[in-house]
């Protein structure tokens, strides 16, 4: 199995570690407060887990996964991550974030501005539209008639096969939505971004319904919806 190296450890990052370490996989976590401050995460992943500098989870991991908020992404170490594969959840937030004027006026998509940012690196999107409670409830093996097909998009075509390998190791289908230009199609608020989540079930605190499983089908529809 391949060594996942995440910058960033929040809800995201913690429910991808989880599901990489029940799938087989080595994860090398990093956030901006340090290693030790994973202690007990990386304690309750076991001995397929550690923390580390975000520079040296990048260096780590054979496949990136970078799950910080946009306002952040100026720390994300570009050196590091030069020839990865970078898997981006990237979400843009204006409250959050501050505002961007070219994402604003659709002249980059979120994570073709990750892009930019690390312009030596291969970045695939990818998970901003899960939610992370969810992710554990949804993951079915390969060939699994209910399994759920998450969207990725990206530039380079060997990126996307090994971020698709990831992605079905942790229990999902795969599609295709086309190059990062494409990836506005499921950002906040097109129809492929809820898409995962059943508006008929009760919300949590945080105002998300139940878990929706998604057929490739259902989320192609979505994808042209948008």
């Amino acid at each position: 199995m391949s060594t996942i190296g995440l910058i960033g450890a929040g809800k995201i990052g913690a429910a991808l570690a989880r599901s990489a370490v029940a799938a087989g996989h080595r994860v090398v976590l990093s956030n901006s407060r340090g290693p030790d401050s994973l202690a007990e995460l990386v304690a309750g992943l076991g001995e397929r887990a550690s923390a580390a500098t975000p520079a040296a989870a990048a260096l780590a991991g054979d496949l990136v996964v970078v799950s910080v908020p946009l306002y952040a992404l100026r720390d994300v170490p570009a050196a590091e991550l030069a020839g990865k594969v970078v898997i981006d959840t990237s979400n843009y937030f204006p409250g959050r974030d501050g505002a961007a004027p070219e994402l604003e006026s659709g002249e980059v998509t979120v994570s073709g501005l990750v892009q930019r940012h690390l312009e030596k690196s291969k970045v695939v999107k990818c998970f901003n539209n899960l939610y992370y409670r969810h992710m554990p409830l949804l993951a079915r093996p390969s060939g699994a008639p209910d399994r759920t097909h998450l969207t990725i998009a990206g530039d380079d075509t060997e990126a996307k096969t090994a971020a698709a390998a990831f992605v079905d190791s942790i229990g999902y289908g795969v599609i295709d939505a086309g190059p990062l230009a494409e990836g506005w199609r499921f950002e906040v608020g097109r129809p492929a971004y809820a898409v995962f989540t059943d508006d008929t079930t009760e919300p949590d605190e945080n105002g998300i319904h139940g878990p929706a499983i998604r057929t490739a089908g259902e989320v192609r529809q979505a994808l042209a919806q948008a």
